[in-house]
C-alpha cells in the first residue's frame, strides 16, 4: 500500500497546478462523513434558531456596512 500512495503522489506531482488543486479537493472531499443532505438539514436549524431569537428581539445586530468595514479593517 505504501508504494501505492508513492506512486499516486508522485503522478500528482506531475499534473498541471489546477489539476493538484482538483485532485486535493476530491480527496479532501471523500473524507467528509457527513452527508450534504445532514449538513442542509443542520443548517435549516441553525436558520430557524436564529431566525426565532430576532423574532424575540434577542440578540444585538449590527448595519451589513458596519460590518463589512470591520471585516476590511482586520483583514485587509
Amino acid at each position: 500500500m505504501a508504494n501505492t500512495v508513492s506512486e499516486l503522489a508522485e503522478r500528482g506531482r506531475s499534473l498541471a497546478p489546477e489539476d493538484r488543486v482538483r485532485l486535493m479537493d476530491l480527496l479532501l472531499e471523500s473524507l467528509h462523513t457527513s452527508s450534504t443532505g445532514e449538513i442542509e438539514a443542520a443548517w435549516a436549524k441553525e436558520i430557524e434558531r436564529r431566525v426565532a431569537a430576532y423574532e424575540r428581539g434577542e440578540g444585538k445586530l449590527y448595519p451589513a456596512d458596519e460590518v463589512m468595514a470591520e471585516a476590511a479593517r482586520i483583514a485587509p
